[in-house]
């Protein structure tokens, strides 16, 4: 049954005979697998091939509307819920800000817009299977539960994976935001051809999804890629270092805005601002170049640790080309052969398509009946509209 989704999952239309060929399976017994799934509604005649001696086959494809999936994308500041289908086209997706009312109110928010997103498409309820939810902070990779999540109150003394059960109906995984970037990226993304690589997320804090060898390390607590802790930017002993991280403190968008303020900027303006007055404020040059020495020292550390093909940068900061500019500079100066670097493709994006490729691969698990301790399966090629 693996070998047969996983096939159609790759090729999306392709014959009994050609599904034989490539697994080393019977054709009975590949005529059985195909069976079975066609009565059951997730497979369909797509069409038909020449075969070698001129005869026409028919091919099949897996049902994209068979089953739906719910992507969930959640920030401190934004909450960005996503239902597509099982070749990850997105039928409906909205945007709202996070509820400040801490926990149980962005889990009721999920809930109100998961009904919406399906009476907004036409899908029955019934029809939606799974989800997988990217969140701020440290996720266990065990249990799911949500154990530092400094951006959202509540958030980590609440039992999230059992509160949105209950709220949405149904199983909806919990996984670090970063590292479903990094999935994200590997799929549709910078990343598609390249087995080790990281992905770098620098924005109101920062983060770091780490793939090794064609899979994404956790780690042993799911701290794997948590560089805000990294000793770099200031005093790692410091006590207000120890929720955000010393790395965090001071290239994360607060630290940014009080680094310029320090150098005479402005009070008040946005990291945005400081970008915008790079070409007409001293205080903006020098803090951007800063902030792209200090995370260019965490790449050196990084690269040192990992020795990835290439790191992408992504976030609302780490994505700014002005800052991979300063960067590539000072890579040049500490590094031999410095290494790629490269903006996200998917941009703010990123997450939610890490979350919508994670629940295709957790749902055709649970329909098939392939064991949670195989490798990830074969994720369906990207539609032209799904990263628009």
């Amino acid at each position: 049954m693996r070998l047969v989704v996983e096939r159609l999952l790759r090729d999306r239309s392709v014959s009994r005979a050609e599904i034989a060929r490539s697994t080393g399976l019977s054709k009975q017994t590949i005529s059985e697998v195909m069976r079975d799934l066609e009565r059951e509604g997730w497979v369909h005649e797509d069409g038909q091939t020449q075969g070698n001696v001129g005869r026409s086959a028919v091919t099949y494809a897996l049902r994209p509307d068979a089953a739906f999936v719910l992507g969930i994308d959640l920030g401190g500041t934004k909450l960005h819920v996503a239902l597509a289908d099982l070749h990850g086209k997105i039928v409906a997706e909205s945007i709202e800000p996070t509820s400040s009312d801490g926990g149980r109110a962005v889990v009721a928010q999920i809930g109100r817009m998961k009904d919406a997103l399906l009476q907004q498409a036409n899908v029955p309820a019934l029809r939606l299977r799974g989800g997988v939810m990217g969140s701020p902070g440290m996720v266990d990779p065990g249990s799911g539960s949500i154990v530092i999540a400094p951006n959202i109150p509540g958030l980590d003394s609440l039992d999230v994976k059992a509160a949105l059960r209950e709220q949405l109906g149904i199983e909806v995984a919990i996984e670090n935001d970063v590292n479903l970037a990094a999935i994200g990226e590997h799929w549709r993304g910078s990343s598609r051809t390249i087995r080790s690589f990281a992905f770098i997320a620098v924005g109101t804090g920062i983060g770091m999804g780490i793939f090794s060898d064609g899979s994404l390390v956790r780690g042993a607590r799911g701290a794997a890629g948590e560089i805000a802790y990294l000793p770099l930017g200031g005093d790692p002993y410091d006590a207000r270092g120890l929720r955000y991280g010393t790395l965090e403190s001071a290239v994360g968008s607060a630290g940014i805005v009080e680094r310029y303020a320090g150098l005479g900027g402005a009070p008040g303006h946005t990291v945005r601002d400081v970008f915008d007055r790079l070409d007409t404020e001293e205080a903006a040059r020098i803090t951007v170049d800063e902030i792209g020495r200090i995370l260019s020292t965490a790449i050196l550390a990084v690269h040192s640790v990992l020795d990835p093909e290439i790191i992408i940068l992504g976030g609302s900061i780490g994505a700014r080309p002005e800052l991979k500019h300063r960067i590539d500079d000072y890579l040049e100066r500490c590094m031999l052969q410095p290494v790629r670097i490269e903006l996200s493709t998917l941009g703010n994006r990123a997450t939610l398509i890490g979350a919508i490729g994670s629940a295709i691969d957790l749902v055709h698990r649970s329909l098939f009946g392939i064991g949670s301790g195989s490798g990830p399966l074969a994720l369906p090629f990207a539609a032209a509209e799904f990263a628009a």
